[in-house]
C-alpha cells in the first residue's frame, strides 16, 4: 500500500547535553525542519523509562534516532526502521547522510558542509577526543549529579536535583506498580533494570532531601551517606574531570576550532559538553570564552588551572559579535586557554545561538 516518505524520528531532552549536540549537528549540516520528526521526551518525567520507549532504546537513554532502512525509502513499499542510540554513530549517521551527493530526499536548500576529518591523521585525533568527552569521568549526567564538594553547594543544588529525580522515580514506581498488578507483560530484564534504576536513584535522593540538616541531625548512616556523596563529587570534579581538561587541552589543535580553521565533528560534541559544563558552574551561553572557562576554572578546584598558550589577539583585532551573540570578551592582556578560544569561535556561529542561546 503506497505511503508518505518516510522520516527519521529524534527522540531528545534539551535538558541533555548529547541531544543539544544532535540539535547542533543538524544545524551545522543544514538539514531541513521537516526533514526530522522531532519528537521530545521528559527525562524528569521518566519517560525514556517507558515500555514503549525501552522498546526503541533498551538503554533509556536520548538522543535516540530512529531511521529507515536506505532500502525502504520507496513509497510504494513498507518501512523498516532501526534505531541509533550512540551519540557518536548518531551524529557520524547524520554528518553521512546530508551532502551535496545525498539521496535521502532533502528539502533544504542550505549548505551540507562534511564534520568529518578529510586526513587519517585528524581522524585519529577527532576519535581520540570524542572517545574522551564520552567517557565516564567527563560525563554530563554524572557531573550534573555529583555537582556538591562542600554543604553549603549541597544545599544549593539539592532543590533542583531533587526534583529531577523524584519525578524519575514516581514514574519507576508507576512502571512496577503496573507490573506487579499484570496490567502490563514485561521481561524480567526490563524489570530488573527499573529496580537497579530506582535503588541508585533512591539512596541520592535521600542525601539532597536531608541537605537542610546539620550533621547532628542526621543518623550515622545519613552523615556516612553525606560524606561519600560529598567526597564523589570533589573527585569528580577535581580529580576525574580535571584529567579529562587537561587531556583534552594537549589534544587539541591550534584553532580556532578543535582541529583548526575549520568546525568539524569533534566540535559537535565538544560545543554540547563545554556548555553543559559551564551551566553547571553557574555560567551562561552568554558568556565570553574569557569568562566562561575562568568559571570552569574555579569550579573544579582542587590548584586546577588552564594552561594559557593562546596569544590575545589586539584589541583593535577582536572579533565582533552580533547583538543575540556572547557579549565581547574584555581586551586581553596575556595569552588565553584554548578552551577560551573555541568557546568564543563556537559561540559566534548562528548555529550556537539557534541551540545554545
Amino acid at each position: 500500500m503506497s505511503h508518505s516518505i518516510p522520516k527519521a524520528v529524534l527522540y531528545y531532552d534539551v535538558r541533555s547535553a548529547w541531544s543539544l549536540a544532535v540539535l547542533f549537528a543538524l544545524e551545522e549540516k543544514g538539514y531541513g525542519k521537516d526533514e526530522l520528526e522531532h519528537r521530545p521526551v521528559d527525562l524528569s518525567k521518566g519517560e525514556t523509562f517507558s515500555p514503549t520507549f525501552l522498546r526503541i532504546n533498551s538503554k533509556g537513554t536520548v538522543p535516540t534516532l530512529v531511521v529507515p532502512f536506505e532500502d525502504t525509502l520507496s513509497s510504494d513499499m513498507e518501512s523498516r526502521y532501526k534505531a541509533i542510540a550512540e551519540t557518536e554513530a548518531l551524529i557520524t549517521f547524520l554528518d553521512k547522510s546530508r551532502s551535496i551527493m545525498s539521496q535521502t530526499h532533502t528539502t533544504s536548500a542550505a549548505p551540507a558542509p562534511a564534520l568529518s576529518p578529510a586526513t587519517v591523521a585528524l581522524s585519529s585525533t577527532a576519535k581520540s577526543i570524542i572517545t574522551l568527552l564520552h567517557s565516564a569521568p567527563a560525563s554530563p549526567e554524572m557531573l550534573f549529579l555529583l555537582n556538591a564538594k562542600n554543604l553549603a553547594a549541597l544545599r544549593t543544588i539539592a532543590p533542583s536535583v531533587s526534583a529531577f529525580l523524584k519525578g524519575r522515580k514516581e514514574a519507576l514506581d508507576r512502571y512496577l506498580a503496573e507490573d506487579e498488578a499484570k496490567e502490563v507483560r514485561l521481561s524480567e530484564k526490563t524489570k530488573s533494570f527499573w529496580l537497579e534504576k530506582k535503588s541508585a536513584i533512591e539512596g541520592l535522593l535521600t542525601t539532597l532531601n536531608e541537605a537542610d540538616k546539620s550533621d547532628t541531625e542526621l543518623s550515622e548512616s545519613g552523615r556516612k551517606a553525606r560524606e561519600e556523596y560529598l567526597e564523589k563529587s570533589k573527585a569528580a570534579w577535581q580529580v576525574g574531570l580535571a584529567v579529562v581538561l587537561n587531556k583534552l587541552t594537549k589534544e587539541l589543535l591550534p584553532g580556532p576550532y578543535a582541529l583548526g580553521e575549520q568546525i568539524s565533528v569533534v566540535d559537535v560534541h565538544l560545543a554540547a559538553w563545554l556548555h553543559e559544563l559551564v551551566i553547571l558552574t553557574g555560567g551562561s551561553a552568554r558568556d565570553n570564552g574569557t569568562v566562561a572557562i575562568a568559571r570552569l576554572e574555579e569550579h573544579v578546584g582542587g590548584g586546577f588551572a588552564f594552561t594559557k598558550d593562546v596569544p590575545s589577539l589586539p584589541a583593535s583585532a577582536s572579533p565582533t559579535t552580533s547583538s543575540e551573540g556572547p557579549p565581547p570578551a574584555p581586551a586581553a592582556t596575556g595569552p588565553r586557554p584554548k578552551l577560551a578560544v573555541l568557546w568564543d569561535a563556537l559561540a559566534s556561529r548562528p548555529s550556537w545561538q539557534k541551540v545554545f542561546g
